[in-house]
């Protein structure tokens, strides 16, 4: 323990605050991959075929919704620094523009991706058997972007004003409410992937409708005005653009991985499903200290307390290695049984059980990679932050290729090889945030960041 923490366990000066945020966040976070988790075991009742449909449909709503995470990144650092700066009101008032935002484009992307649905996926690969499946859950889901991407920004909103309790009750109702449905709709009812789709529908809309309420009661009680200023939307865009460069580049990596698991097979993808849904319960895990972190660092920064902030940066840092040798422990301890939880196809449980090996051994060095992504985050260090996913995603393309054009790719050893292309992408996400972390060039006081 000494080697891994500077003081023990909940005796640092910033554990208290860093838990207080962490905590709740951590259980919102992994609601959202439970759901998910519960979803593929659902679907995967139906068939080999529609589990791997929902791996290739989850893939694209998965990067919609992602490359528009800035609503909720970039909302929790802007109002966490008018927070830190006693400027509340004017938080709020950024909060409310992000929500006419994020059904402005949330609109956009149901007008888009509905008539291209069958484009996309066809570009990840899907098999004739898998393509039908893909298209279905696609299209109804993408029903919910509107929703969504409001859910995003709300809970960005109730951040940065330390709230972290609100987006946990929001976000375990919702996804209760969905695992519910999708059994009600696909078990007894029989409606197939489609019902699994209509629940998600349903229950991020509810969600949606109850930030709505919470963040614009907020704004009534401080007596502003919920509708939206153009020059509010135009700094809410500009303010996301290089975060939105930033999650580009993941979500390529991410796409990228699903696109090559797809050409290998449909046990492949079908496997690749599962490893990816655990992988992210894990790492949205670990993200729960980078969201804190988020909070945290740019009321510190708010106040002009950079002393402060350099200190709960290094214990947050500290937490995400913990964090990720717990987890590396896990993983094992589950592996055995792990895959048949979502399928009865032996070769699929195959492909899992030796994925989960690079999964687990990648834990301790996610943990640094989250933390410090949301400590530069709330920072406000975004331009950097889009720099250096920009040339992670340039070191991991060549590696993903050689995995698709190797002799490995037409065996088993396939999917081991495509996981061990991403651990590469993952060391130098560490190297490039890590080497930013230990300059001051992030460390900017004052309630905005010229």
């Amino acid at each position: 323990m000494p080697a891994l923490l500077s003081a023990p366990p909940f005796r640092h000066a910033h554990d208290r605050e860093i838990f207080r945020l962490a905590v709740p966040t951590f259980f919102a976070l992994v609601s959202e991959p439970l759901f998910l988790l519960s979803d593929s075991a659902i679907v995967g009742t139906l068939g080999t075929a529609p589990l791997g449909g929902l791996g290739v449909a989850g893939q694209v709503l998965m990067t919609l919704a992602n490359l528009c995470i800035f609503l909720a990144y970039g909302t929790t650092s802007a109002v966490a620094r008018r927070f830190g700066a006693g400027e509340v009101a004017a938080g709020l008032r950024s909060g409310i523009d992000g929500l006419w935002l994020a059904l402005l484009i949330g609109t956009a992307i149901l007008a888009v991706g509905y008539p291209a649905a069958p484009w996309l996926v066809q570009a990840l690969g899907a098999s004739p058997d898998v393509a039908p499946y893909a298209l279905v859950y696609l299209r109804i889901s993408l029903l919910s972007a509107p929703g969504l991407l409001i859910i995003m920004a709300g809970t960005g909103v109730l951040r940065g004003l330390q709230d972290a309790t609100t987006p946990l009750v929001v976000a375990v109702g919702a996804n209760l409410a969905n695992i519910g449905l999708a059994a009600l709709l696909v078990l007894w009812l029989d409606w197939g992937i489609a019902g699994s789709a209509w629940a998600t529908v349903a229950a991020q809309s509810a969600g949606a409708a109850l930030y709505v309420g919470v963040v614009w009661r907020a704004a009534r009680r401080r007596g502003i005005s919920p509708a939206p200023s153009a020059a509010g939307l135009r700094a809410a865009a500009g303010a996301g653009f290089a975060l939105f460069v930033r999650t580009v580049s993941l979500r390529v990596v991410l796409v990228v991985c699903t696109a090559v698991a797809a050409r290998l097979g449909d046990p492949e993808i079908a496997a690749h499903q599962v490893a990816t849904q655990i992988w992210a319960l894990l790492v949205f895990a670990m993200d729960a200290i980078a969201i804190a972190g988020q909070a945290i660092i740019g009321r510190y920064l708010g106040a002009s307390d950079v002393s402060g902030a350099r200190a709960a940066t290094r214990r947050m840092v500290e937490w995400g290695v913990l964090a990720g040798v717990v987890f590396t422990a896990v993983v094992f301890a589950v592996r055995p049984w792990a895959p048949l939880l979502f399928t009865d196809d032996p070769l699929v449980h195959r492909l899992l059980l030796g994925t989960l090996v690079v999964v687990a051994l990648m834990q301790p060095l996610s943990g640094v990679v989250m933390v410090l992504d949301g400590i530069l985050m709330g920072a406000g260090d975004q331009r950097y932050l889009a720099w250096a996913g920009l040339w992670t995603m340039l070191a991991f393309l060549p590696c993903a290729a050689a995995v698709l054009y190797s002799p490995a790719a037409e065996s088993e050893a396939g999917l081991v090889l495509l996981w061990c292309a991403f651990a590469v992408w993952m060391a130098a996400r560490g190297v490039t945030l890590g080497v930013r972390a230990r300059t001051d060039a992030w460390l900017v006081a004052g309630a905005t960041r010229p």
